[in-house]
Formats: structure tokens, C-alpha cells, sequence
């Protein structure tokens, strides 16, 4: 039963917003896959996204602004038993925590990363984030954005990530499909989620048109690049990605550890 990881907590995410949809979906992939809520820790960092913890019936714990990667790195560490999952925002993993998610890919340790990217510090009233558009007009920019947004995907390859994956907030049976694959997956799996935000950067909403399925869940790194350069996450021209970019088997960090204390 989904039910079984819902808490009583009133919802206070803006009504209509696709955290909701993101929230199901994790609830739905985590009762099809069998697990317990005793088995399952979550980690959130700081945003809007974070507010996915209360509504969550798992244990875990808020982290830092940008720091819930390496907390979920040392839970995981400490219990390798457990399902981990980390939850941050764009701003949060790609701003604060951006050496935490490059270490991350390196260290490879087993661990679901779940990106909830709406191209803007929505919590905080709306400020640019490095996935940001160019132009993009906030009260802290009210000349717009000038800086080129970075590729996460890109970087996720450059970094070593064992899996990688992108979907579609408001396609909930997609999202499901790939949080599976990410939580099965021996390794460290980034999933980035796409999702519109109704209050702030209105002009990067509404990319459904755009987007298409891919299935690359082999060590293929050129296709994998080229499907990540197709969108530079600069407009809504031309086709955007979704599904599995990359998926390597190597071994993870807490595997390594075991042959040392060998």
C-alpha cells in the first residue's frame, strides 16, 4: 500500500505545484519495489523540494543547504543495508553542493540523488540558480541572468556517475520506471526531475512538447553525451532527453571500503 509511507503532515507546497506529482511517485516506486519504511532513509537539503521529508513516512533528517549528499553518503556508510535516498533542488546541488555532487560520481557509493530542478531558488522568492536561462529577470537580477547555464547531465558524466537519468515531474509512470531502475541500481544513481515552478521563471515552464523517451542504460559514454548535448537547458528549442542516459556497474564506495579493512 502507498499508504504505508504517507505521514499526517499538512502539504504546504503552493497548490497545483509538481513537487505533489514528484511525492507519488516516490511513494508509488518505493511500494512496488517491496521495501519497508524501516529499511528506507531520506535525506533532504534546503529549498522547496525539501519539504518532501515531512510528507515521507521514512526516517532521516534535514541537511544543510547543499550538504544532504554527503549526510546520505555517511548514513549509507554507516548501514549499508538501508535504502537511501537524497533529495535537493537545482540551487541546492548545483550552487552549494556542487563539490559534494562531483565527489559524489567519484566515490560511487550506493545511494539514489533525486534533483528537483525548476531553474530558480524558489523557496527564497524566486533568484537565479547555474541552470538558470540567460535573461532570466529576478529581484536579484533584475537585469537578467548573463551567465550560460550549466549541463548537469554533462557533468554528471564528467564526474563518473554509474547512473544517470532525467524525467518528467507531471509524467508519473516515467518517473516511477526510472526510480526503480535508480534504487536497484549498485551505485550511485542522480536522477534530475523537471518540473515547472508556478509562482517564479515562468518562461522556463511548459518543455512537455519537447521531450521524448531514450533508453541508453549501458556504459555508452559518447551516446550519452550526445543525447545530453541536445539540450543545453538555455531554451525550449529543439528535443530534450528523458530516461536513462548512462548506467555503468563498478564497484561502490562501500564495497572498496570492505577490501581495504581486508
Amino acid at each position: 500500500m502507498i499508504d504505508k509511507f504517507s505521514t499526517r503532515n499538512k502539504i504546504t507546497w503552493c497548490p497545483g505545484c509538481p513537487n505533489f506529482m514528484i511525492l507519488s511517485a516516490v511513494k508509488k516506486t518505493l511500494s512496488e519495489l517491496g521495501l519497508s519504511p524501516e529499511k528506507v532513509v531520506t535525506v533532504a537539503g534546503i529549498g522547496c523540494h525539501g519539504k518532501i521529508f515531512d510528507y515521507l513516512n521514512t526516517s532521516g533528517i534535514y541537511g544543510l543547504h547543499g550538504r544532504g549528499l554527503p549526510t546520505a553518503m555517511g548514513i549509507k556508510f554507516a548501514n549499508p543495508e538501508l535504502t537511501v535516498l537524497s533529495f535537493a533542488g537545482d540551487g541546492d546541488t548545483y550552487s552549494e553542493g556542487m563539490a559534494h555532487f562531483i565527489h559524489a560520481g567519484r566515490y560511487n557509493s550506493d545511494l539514489t540523488f533525486i534533483v528537483h530542478d525548476n531553474q530558480s531558488f524558489s523557496l527564497t522568492t524566486g533568484q537565479s540558480t547555474p541552470t538558470s536561462q540567460q535573461n532570466f529577470k529576478s529581484k536579484e537580477q533584475p537585469l537578467g541572468e548573463l551567465n550560460h547555464p550549466l549541463n548537469p547531465i554533462k557533468l554528471a558524466l564528467a564526474s563518473g556517475v554509474s547512473f544517470i537519468a532525467r524525467c518528467n515531474a507531471r509524467d508519473i509512470p516515467h518517473t516511477v520506471q526510472i526510480l526503480k531502475e535508480a534504487i536497484k541500481h549498485k551505485g550511485f544513481s542522480f536522477v534530475e526531475i523537471i518540473q515547472d515552478c508556478i509562482i517564479f521563471n515562468l518562461e522556463a515552464n511548459n518543455k512537455d512538447e519537447f521531450m521524448y523517451k531514450i533508453n541508453n542504460n549501458k556504459p555508452d559514454m559518447k551516446k550519452a553525451m550526445e543525447f545530453a548535448e541536445e539540450w543545453d537547458y538555455n531554451s525550449k528549442k529543439g528535443k530534450i532527453p528523458m530516461g536513462i542516459f548512462y548506467q555503468e556497474k563498478k564497484p561502490t564506495l562501500e564495497e572498496k571500503w570492505k577490501k581495504v579493512k581486508k
